[in-house]
């Protein structure tokens, strides 16, 4: 008989985790707090699958360089100080990571994490006919506005074999959207990917109830987990108590709570603000996506709707939308793209990253024999969902895992 995987979170991450273990043959339970699936972080994110942009935020410079976003009424960047003990502890991590030698080491583990993640979607996409949430190989364009910044960019090329280095009329022969746009040039990388987080989790949980091998227990918050000498026994849904094989948290920004006796989850809530700007006939969106360097500000068609995302606020765990955050980013959307939908129809949202101060997620064994970690994958959660998901089947089925997991590893957090 086939072991039971219990899954804490039904976002993508844990989705696509629930997904890989039905293939490779578990059975699978997710238990889901809110009563839909991939209605939280997953919801409206920026859309981009942004497979060789995955250097982490904390880099050499960056404390400097947040300085002087936070002196700026337009700041891509808002920091609101909180006697939270998690906040500090999560913000001095963070500051000991801003030095170069660990931004490439760190970035390397996420390169390798990513292609594997592009691969493995690749493959359910053509194996098993997964379709339905806007999947497309739009390219990116990560655009400048600043020649300096630009310089830089061209000489430090992450991949030098599939980017390429555009001229501002360049830019705009690829994409006519981008013909008066404010941008001095840009790097280009063709076989980045775009497509619908939302409907990408819809499509799995849909694959999943029809496959007869996952259990979804939705609207049923865990409130406990118990334990005993070295490995979880069940978790507790308020009176009642679910006998577990294997567990598998993967909660997102609220799995701290979660957390057991000597398991550290670094994990502080990023959040990010999108406009869902509806795009008719009369509009002229960008079709390739781009990252707006300078303005920290991400742009993706996702079939007849332009997502525009942007924003890291370190403000604790408060998901409310701030108005004003979301105006700056409709202002400065208008001012780049003003032809690119109806911006005042634009559906508004925030959600909650769930970080590491590395950047690097927590993905494997812990010290629980029969507990696994699957968190803490910030902004790229979309982007790494499948390669993490795939990887932690591997683990539970105790294969030899598909690529190098250094760096990962939960007990070295």
């Amino acid at each position: 008989m086939a072991q039971r995987v219990c899954i804490i979170g039904g976002g993508v991450i844990g989705l696509a985790t629930a997904y890989a273990l039905v293939r490779d043959g578990f059975e699978v339970t997710v238990v889901e707090a809110r009563q839909s699936l991939g209605s939280e972080t997953s919801f409206a994110n920026g859309g981009q699958l942004s497979y060789r942009y995955v250097a982490p935020l904390a880099d050499a410079g960056v404390p400097l360089q947040a300085i002087g976003w936070m002196l700026r009424g337009d700041s891509p960047l808002k920091l609101r100080p909180r006697l939270d003990p998690a906040q500090w502890r999560w913000m001095a991590s963070f500051l000991a990571a801003c030095r170069t030698s660990v931004n490439r080491e760190n970035a390397a583990h996420l390169l390798r994490l990513a292609l594997f993640s592009q691969s493995t979607l690749k493959r359910w996409r053509e194996d098993d006919g997964l379709v339905g949430f806007n999947w497309r190989r739009n390219g990116k364009l990560v655009t400048f506005r600043n020649a300096a910044s630009f310089d830089h960019a061209r000489q430090v090329l992450a991949d030098p074999q599939q980017q390429q280095v555009l001229s501002a009329t360049e830019c705009a022969q690829l994409d006519p959207a981008l013909t008066d746009a404010p941008f001095v040039g840009a790097i280009y990388t063709p076989d980045e990917e775009v497509g619908d987080c939302h409907g990408f989790c819809q499509q799995l949980a849909a694959r999943l109830k029809a496959s007869g091998r996952c259990e979804f227990r939705l609207g049923q918050a865990v409130t406990g987990i118990r334990h005993n000498v070295g490995a979880v026994a069940a978790i507790e849904l308020g009176d009642e108590t679910l006998p577990v094989e294997q567990l598998v948290i993967a909660a997102g920004h609220r799995s701290p709570s979660l957390a057991l006796p000597g398991l550290r989850l670094p994990l502080y809530p990023l959040k990010g603000y999108s406009l869902t700007v509806p795009i008719g006939s009369e509009h002229r969106a960008p079709d390739v996506s781009i990252t707006d360097y300078d303005r920290k500000i991400v742009y993706a068609r996702i079939g007849e709707q332009l997502r525009v995302a942007a924003m890291v606020d370190i403000v604790g765990f408060d998901p409310a939308v701030d108005p004003e955050r979301l105006a700056l980013i409709k202002r400065q959307a208008r001012d780049t793209f003003p032809d690119a939908g109806n911006y005042d129809a634009a559906v508004e949202w925030a959600g909650m990253r769930p970080a590491t101060p590395t950047g690097v997620p927590l993905l494997g064994a812990t010290a629980y024999r029969n507990l696994w970690l699957n968190l803490g994958h910030g902004a790229l959660g979309f982007t790494l969902a499948c390669g993490s998901g795939q990887l932690l089947s591997e683990l539970i089925g105790q294969q030899r895992t598909s690529i190098d997991l250094h760096g990962f590893n939960p007990r070295a957090a």
